[in-house]
């Protein structure tokens, strides 16, 4: 019996994910095609950054080495980014001119930085921060240099910052916003985050705006100037300030995109039932995730019906927020600023460098933000996805599990 051509446009965790769970449940139903634009095998891009601060090597967080792919019978075609698919003759071309046909094709683009669109954005030793390439970039230009600004004030710009403190440059971090992690924290919580990390050695600028990035007459940057004149030296400008679904080759192909590909609760498009799409370039019902569990929970009910049993339905996901960072434990999931018709149950002791705050609605715990104790975070979040009624256990519900079940 001839195989059907399953053909994915992409090499990141979400699509890999989506092949591993379809080779489980239908491991000879196709012959499978992957195309990366980079040359290096699925890796975990999540653990880029204890890369960056000297925690772990690039080997250690290889995922799935050229050896998996090669005894499934995978074609893998490394450094080759998909520039054309043709979906009348179900076709796919590659940028060196490989092509591969299609009964199924799979989408899996992830995104792309936001470059902020100043003065001097084009300059040497400006990187955004999103792969391998711009990792080895920043540990080689630690090597050489001192000063390092990082523009966002999120997830991946603290951990890009703690790294590149780690490799002994000095590092100011520019936030536009009131606070750090606006997203994922409160203020409160954001201001015990700040002053761990100025311990760790780390500056701010805090509700700052950059207006250029400053040439040094040499083509390289080396400085950022803000709205208000003043200036913080930079041999290196990181820009972390948000990422966008890449939909540039599915809007070429004619696949409908709003904030990414839109696809139903199959993971399927709805332009083409033949083409799928999952993880960061997907928009499930108006939501582009970025966080991997998500997109986990995608690729399962992906590869349902890729593997043609039709009985898998993504009616999408509740997140949380860790912070890959030595030394500092925050977590936080659902609506943890509270607002009305919500009540908020606290616990605050500075001298420890705890603070936790629940937030409820009725009998239910629909957000929780936890700083320098985070130990309940992941049962806090299982009460939150299950809508569990928790009244019985207020009072004792701020204490954590073992005494709020006891």
């Amino acid at each position: 019996m001839n195989k059907q051509k399953l053909v994915m446009v992409g090499n990141g965790m979400a699509g890999v994910r989506t092949l591993e769970e379809l080779l489980k449940l239908a491991p000879d139903l196709y012959d499978i095609t992957v195309f990366s634009a980079e040359p290096h095998p699925n890796y975990n891009r999540i653990m880029l950054s204890p890369v960056l601060a000297g925690e772990q090597t690039l080997d250690d967080i290889i995922l799935n080495p050229l050896q998996w792919y090669a005894d499934r019978g995978i074609t893998l075609h490394l450094g080759r980014k998909v520039v054309e698919v043709d979906r009348q003759r179900r076709i796919v071309r590659a940028d060196d001119g490989t092509e591969a046909p299609y009964d199924r094709l799979l989408m899996a683009t992830g995104s792309n930085p936001f470059i902020l669109p100043v003065p001097g954005k084009e300059l040497d030793g400006v990187i955004a921060y999103r792969d391998i390439a711009d990792t080895e970039y920043m540990i080689e230009t630690a090597r050489q240099h001192r000063h390092a600004v990082v523009i966002g004030g999120g997830l991946l710009g603290l951990e890009a910052a703690y790294g590149l403190r780690q490799r002994g440059m000095e590092v100011t971090v520019v936030h536009i916003a009131p606070w750090l992690l606006e997203r994922q924290l409160d203020q409160k919580a954001a201001g015990l985050l700040q002053s761990t990390l100025e311990g760790h050695g780390l500056r701010f600028r805090i509700g700052a705006q950059t207006q250029e990035l400053v040439d040094n007459g040499q083509g390289r940057v080396c400085a950022v100037r803000f709205k208000d004149g003043t200036e913080a030296a930079a041999d290196l400008v990181v820009m972390a300030a948000g990422v966008r679904p890449n939909v540039g080759l599915a809007q070429q192909t004619g696949l409908h995109c709003e904030r990414g590909i839109v696809v139903t609760d199959t993971l399927q498009t709805v332009t083409d039932p033949r083409v799928y799409a999952v993880g960061e370039c997907a928009a499930h019902r108006g939501i582009a995730y970025g966080l991997v569990a998500p997109l986990f929970d995608q690729a399962k009910v992906c590869a349902t019906h890729l593997a043609q049993f039709g009985i898998g339905r993504y009616t999408g996901s509740q997140i949380s927020t860790k912070l890959k960072v030595t030394g500092v434990q925050l977590f936080s999931a659902g609506n943890f600023m509270g607002g009305e018709g919500t009540e908020e149950i606290v616990l605050d002791d500075p001298q420890a460098g705890v603070y936790k705050k629940l937030v409820l609605a009725g009998e239910q715990l629909v957000g929780a933000c936890l700083y320098g104790d985070t130990d309940d975070g992941s049962w806090y979040f299982q009460l939150i996805q299950d809508g569990a009624k928790v009244g019985a256990m207020r009072d004792r519900l701020i204490f954590g599990q073992a005494l709020a079940c006891a």
